[in-house]
């Protein structure tokens, strides 16, 4: 695939290590400023590995080595002097079940907000309201903002963790497999949700729904064993691969 020039996120010669066991292999891979970029490929291959190389959020877990480099924005996000709580507030996280806070609806919207500083009643509100309508959840709990947040619908759960990614306003907006615990209506949701950030996100999304990924996304990257076999814009990769295992993976002949 060509250089791609309004690149957000880039990853040289990244290879990841738990302990001994090595699970990403030297990817190289640009993505795109405002795009969708969906990481296919068998369970168990690194693509929420990778995801999580860009947040940083492989810090938290011990005896893992990072080689290469990442950036954001031109940035070296691996560098010792970059603040790594400014980063996971640009490089937002939605993950694959909803992962709530015990408290109101409302207050798991602002909570970053707040632990950035906002006490403004008024910001707050206004930040809420943006964050909501944002995540296409507003019109359903406007008028239940104080109740538990736990009280809502699966579906509602994940666009309310999506509208908490949004209000401390990041530029970057990864999700491991955010629909697949939901069903098809809160799904299809998700999905219309995806294509509408994008015109101010970028967004990275791991799927073993392959016709989700086609659905969804800009572009493609096939992960398999830790390597990266083939990356390119999503009509390509999903009717004219270039490597033989990448069509036989989207045709379901294997993985």
């Amino acid at each position: 695939m060509k250089e791609i020039k309004d690149c957000k996120i880039k990853t040289e010669n990244l290879s990841l290590f738990y302990g001994p066991k090595q699970a990403l292999n030297n990817i190289s891979l640009e993505v795109p400023s405002q795009k969708v970029t969906a990481l296919i490929g068998p369970s168990g291959c690194g693509k929420s590995t990778f995801l999580r190389t860009l947040n940083r959020m492989n810090d938290l877990i011990d005896k893992v080595k990072i080689t290469g480099k990442v950036y954001v924005d031109n940035q070296d996000i691996y560098d010792k002097k970059l603040d790594v709580v400014d980063l996971r507030r640009r490089v937002g996280m939605v993950f694959q079940k909803p992962n709530l806070f015990p408290m109101s609806t409302y207050d798991n919207v602002i909570y970053g907000t707040r632990l950035n500083g906002i006490r403004n009643r008024k910001k707050q509100d206004e930040i809420v309201e943006k964050s909501l309508n944002q995540a296409a959840l507003w019109d359903e709990v406007k008028d239940r903002l104080h109740e538990p947040g736990l009280g809502l619908s699966g579906g509602q759960q994940q666009r309310l963790c999506i509208a908490r990614t949004l209000a401390v306003e990041p530029e970057i907006v990864l999700m491991d497999e955010p629909a697949s615990a939901l069903d098809p209506i809160s799904t299809a949701k998700i999905e219309e949700l995806i294509h509408d950030l994008k015109k101010l996100y970028t967004i990275v999304i791991v799927t073993h729904n392959m016709q989700q990924a086609a659905r969804v996304s800009d572009l493609t990257a096939f992960f398999y064993l830790g390597e990266l076999i083939e990356f390119d814009k999503t009509k390509k990769i999903f009717t004219k691969p270039k490597i033989k295992q990448t069509e036989d993976y989207v045709t379901g002949r294997f993985g």
